[in-house]
């Protein structure tokens, strides 16, 4: 197992992921810089948070065409585990590698928060250790975090497990006052029909270390790792 955790212009995330793989999970960790195409022998490749090209024309739209995006999209095709946490999600969009789209935050303001989120089933490969119903406590940090995706493509997702988590309230509870951006269904993350490509807008690698008093993130990583 090695995680390539790819690096962009304006990635701002990338060393909180490698500080979660590499330091506290124990695993071979690499940068992969986009403008190469070489994934380095790397089973696990993960698109970190940020503001990748400034987030012109839309987030992740851009970086959709660097290089390097072309191994990803070959690994992904092949069964490879690949992983997007917030502008790393809008990247694996805009690539069509999962379903739907991120829209601008009902309050068109940028929201840095911690939320929470529930896992809605536990036999993905990032919600396998996660504790069934219990809320879990990790912050975000996005102007363009409302997953949208229409009625059909819903349905089919439902139907197929694809919802990795929604967004609850301390005790659990999925309802709109829980909804920090307006997300349809109050999703937070999402898989692809194939289950193994996933992404979500919350951030765990922010909360995965006893020196932030948060581990809620570690429980993906257990997942993962598992």
């Amino acid at each position: 197992m090695k995680f390539g955790v790819v690096v962009f212009p304006g990635s701002n995330c990338d060393e909180d992921m490698v500080y979660v793989l590499r330091d506290i999970m124990k695993q071979e960790t690499v940068k992969l810089w986009h403008k190469n195409t070489d994934l380095e022998g790397c089973t696990h490749i993960v698109l970190p948070g940020g503001f990748s090209y400034g987030d012109y024309l839309r987030s992740g739209a851009i970086a959709r065409f660097s290089p390097i995006m072309q191994s990803v999209v070959e690994h992904a095709n092949k069964g490879g585990f690949l992983f997007g946490v917030c502008n790393g999600f809008q990247i694996l969009c805009e690539a069509g590698l999962l379903p739907g789209a991120l829209l601008h935050n009902d309050s068109r303001k940028f929201i840095c928060k911690n939320v929470y989120i529930q896992a809605q089933n536990n036999t993905t490969q990032v919600t396998s250790k996660v504790p069934a119903k219990k809320a879990l406590k990790i912050p975000i940090a996005h102007g363009e975090g409302k997953y949208f995706a229409d009625a059909d493509t819903l349905k089919k997702m439902n139907d197929n497990g694809q919802i990795l988590f929604r967004y609850c309230d301390e005790n659990g509870d999925i309802n709109a006052t829980a909804n920090p951006n307006g997300a349809t269904e109050n999703i937070a993350g999402v898989c692809n029909a194939g289950k193994n490509v996933f992404g979500m807008m919350p951030h765990p690698e922010r909360a995965a270390d006893k020196e932030l008093f948060n581990e809620d993130g570690r429980f993906l990583f257990e997942s993962i790792l598992n």
